[in-house]
């Protein structure tokens, strides 16, 4: 019998999909161009000895103040007769060794003082810092005016000058920095682990100042070569008959009307080389801040990008406050789609909680955050679906009707509330903001309205809690005030996206229990997204289970928790410890939830489901209605009876 190998096709590796740091940089235009200006301009000085130019130092006074496009001339020549285009480019190369040499200097000496002051800090810092602001006392350009009348007129030390003013522009902004770095975790821990000042300095801070200091390098090059034209200008910098930018401005401006082309020439030089160099250091800023690393180099905009290849009809339910059918919410990130959420169909009623639940990942956050558009995009998108509040689909308003349902209609309690709220006002103010911002009503009027809003969710002393700041108030306080906030006007919806994971079980179940009553007492709706099934059982009426970026069940509360019909629900509800049982056995679901980039075909829970067969992982599994609004994603959907004794038909 002759063996038949079968050789399975090996995928390729993909690539990552994150854009690298140059492709970032590319994908700015004002940068690129100020790029190629300036890659171009650099070139060329640096290839100045290699190119057939005359002595940019030999003067002809036969030939003197030639015109442009003369004859052996390019540019025209000086009142030397001095040909400008050799000097332009010798020029250019001087101005550019001293701008980038001035920036290195000041860049280490200024960074050096820093990161010592700020992480030393006492004494030390306060020497340090003190004998800066005595340089910063002196306007810097009069200051390097001083340097150089003392150490004398050259190239050399104009450049010493330059460096010395701009030493404290480096030093005090790496010292803030310093500062905060020095009083966090990771270096707590590094002392810790016995590292000495000077490990943890150059090994733990400098890493993470090292960014700031390159962005501050490539923004303050230009300035180096202006103020070292500027000495050289006034005849402080280089010193005849060698060229720099400067000096030919200065040398041209006596014959400014008579050939004017002597002062504009190097004036323009001066003009695109800066301007490039500044371009060019905004893009190494966007590039260098991780929080733009997203594909694009744009700033998230106020609302979600809404790219539909067509608008689904949908008939409008009276009873659903909220209805979502077919939500496609996307990530595009270089050459990779991340499909976090892949056609969801969420329904909430009138006085209703709905419990989103699932892991990490699964796409419960995007979900919410994409019905009123706060996707940060780029890079996230909405691909599809539509979200109708009350019969109205709100992928189709406009930017200013979303802002005003904003906080007026819906509503969202996040999970951190010191992140939410603004540090830097009081209570009183934010409540009143959130009050004005949709109603027509006085400051004093406002005042009162937020303080009966403090009233209902059981803040006590409510008139002196509206002076305080959020730090002032314990985590479980700053969640009422987020609710309050969620309540200031007639809202229609409230989004919970776990509003309880970082309160402690005492003021969970206040904060469950405030929730619980204002919607039964207000008849809002509410999403309420969380992990823990012992909330769900508290809060929700309704329960949709979500994996991979799909709803893969819905039912009502008990049914859920009773009889699970999909195995991912049955893991998650096995996790969860019950109270009098302490011999129940608590196993973790196996492997890891897919990743939403390379979604394998058919049911995604496939590869860590227990009873799943080949037919399980192709096509693209539908919900089946299960009846009485019991849906499953499952070919082979388990009963709680099955799924206790074990017994599935594998």
């Amino acid at each position: 019998m002759s063996e038949t190998t079968i050789e399975t096709p090996t995928k390729k590796k993909k690539s990552g999909g994150r854009p690298s740091t140059l492709r970032l940089l590319l994908n700015n235009t004002l940068a690129t161009a100020g790029l190629v200006v300036l890659a171009f301009v650099f070139v060329v000085a640096l290839a100045a000895p290699l190119l057939p130019l005359v002595n940019p130092d030999v003067t002809e006074p036969a030939n003197r103040l030639q015109p442009l496009f003369a004859d052996g001339h390019l540019l025209g020549t000086d009142a030397l007769g001095r040909d400008i285009l050799s000097r332009l480019i010798w020029g250019t190369r001087v101005s550019l060794a001293v701008g980038v040499s001035a920036t290195l200097i000041a860049a280490f000496i200024g960074s050096l003082i820093g990161l010592v002051a700020g992480y030393a800090g006492g004494r030390t810092d306060n020497l340090l810092m003190r004998g800066i602001d005595m340089i910063m006392a002196f306007p810097y350009i009069l200051l390097a005016l001083a340097i150089v009348a003392a150490l004398g007129p050259g190239l050399l030390n104009a450049l010493y000058a330059i460096a010395v003013v701009n030493i404290p522009f480096f030093a005090r902004n790496i010292r803030g920095i310093t500062v905060g770095l020095s009083r966090r975790e990771f270096v707590d821990a590094a002392r810790l682990s016995g590292k000495s000042n000077a490990s943890i300095l150059f090994g733990e801070i400098l890493p993470n100042v090292l960014p700031v200091i390159i962005i501050t390098m490539s923004t303050t090059i230009g300035w180096m070569i202006l103020e070292t034209a500027g000495l050289s200008f006034l005849g402080l910098g280089a010193q005849p008959p060698q060229a720099d930018l400067g000096s030919m401005l200065g040398d041209g401006r006596k014959i400014l009307f008579t050939a004017p082309h002597v002062s504009i020439i190097p004036g323009v030089m001066i003009f695109i080389l800066v301007m490039s160099i500044n371009l060019l250091g905004d893009g190494v800023r966007d590039v260098l801040d991780p929080r733009l690393k997203s594909g694009a180099l744009a700033r998230p905009v106020m609302r979600t990008a809404v790219m539909r290849d067509q608008v689904p009809d949908i008939a409008p339910q009276e009873d659903a406050t909220l209805d979502m059918q077919g939500l496609k919410t996307e990530f595009h990130v270089g050459s990779d789609v991340y499909k976090a959420v892949g056609g969801v169909d969420l329904k909430v009623r009138q006085g209703e909680c709905l419990g989103l639940v699932g892991e990490s990942g699964s796409g419960k956050s995007v979900t919410a955050m994409s019905i009123m558009g706060l996707v940060p995009t780029p890079p996230g998108r909405i691909v599809g679906g539509a979200a109708l509040l009350e019969g109205e689909d709100l992928f189709s308003k406009s930017d200013e009707e979303i802002r005003l349902l904003r906080g007026l209609a819906v509503s969202h309690v996040f999970q951190d509330p010191l992140s939410t709220l603004h540090p830097l006002f009081t209570i009183g103010d934010q409540l009143v903001e959130a009050i004005r911002a949709h109603q027509v009503i006085s400051h004093k009027d406002a005042m009162a309205r937020a303080e009966e809003l403090l009233k209902t969710v059981r803040i006590p002393n409510p008139a002196e809690r509206l002076k305080v700041y959020p730090h002032e108030l314990s985590g479980g306080m700053r969640q009422r005030v987020c609710i309050a906030m969620a309540l200031a006007n007639d809202v229609k919806l409230i989004i919970a996206d776990e509003p309880t994971t970082a309160l402690d079980v005492t003021v969970q179940a206040q904060v469950l229990s405030l929730l619980n009553k204002l919607r039964q007492e207000r008849n809002v709706g509410i999403l309420f997204i969380t992990h823990d099934f012992g909330v769900v059982s508290t809060m929700c009426d309704r329960i949709a289970v979500m994996y991979g970026g799909k709803i893969v069940e819905t039912g009502t509360t008990e049914e859920i928790l009773s009889s699970p019909a999909h195995p991912y629900t049955e893991k998650l509800i096995a996790c969860v410890p019950v109270l009098g049982e302490p011999d129940r056995r608590l196993d973790a679901i196996e492997g890891r939830p897919p990743v939403v980039n390379a979604l394998p075909d058919g049911c995604a829970f496939a590869e860590r489901c227990p009873y799943a067969k080949d037919d399980c992982r192709k096509g693209d599994l539908a919900l089946t209605d299960l009846g009485e609004g019991r849906t499953v994603r499952c070919l082979y959907p388990v009963s709680g009876d099955k799924a206790k004794q074990g017994e599935c038909d594998v």
